[in-house]
């Protein structure tokens, strides 16, 4: 099966389009990722028919021209960072999560409010098992 989040760049698109809230077109979208993402508008274009294609955006033609479409998203950001998440843990972790958890509490500094949110939501995951 091949990938069904966005990638890099797909994900700055994405970031444009969850913070919009609301339908948004290609044209806006270019706007809106100039200075962010150095690539063609046709690039941009290719990507938003990737994200299509995935089930992440979909749209609606405009009513009063047909050249237009409006994207909005399918999935929510959440979603996508849960599907993203369970794939790099398959991938580079062999499906370990708590090796994953390790070794990302490892390289990274965490705050004392940080490791409480991960006591936090280590103690709910005990609950619900």
């Amino acid at each position: 099966m091949g990938e069904i989040t966005p990638s890099e760049n797909e994900w700055l698109i994405m970031e444009v389009i969850w913070k919009e809230n609301k339908s948004i077109t290609a044209s806006e979208i270019i706007e809106k990722l100039k200075g962010i993402l150095d690539v063609s508008q046709k690039t941009i274009r290719v990507m938003i028919g990737r994200l299509v294609a995935k089930g992440v955006l979909n749209y609606t033609v405009d009513k009063n021209d047909s050249r237009i479409y409006h994207y909005f998203p399918l999935k929510s950001k959440e979603e996508c960072l849960s599907l993203k998440s369970r794939r790099f843990v398959k991938n580079y972790f062999g499906g370990d999560a708590s090796l994953a958890v390790a070794s990302f509490l490892k390289s990274t500094d965490i705050t004392k409010e940080q490791l409480m949110e991960l006591e936090e939501l280590v103690e709910s995951l005990r609950e619900r098992q």
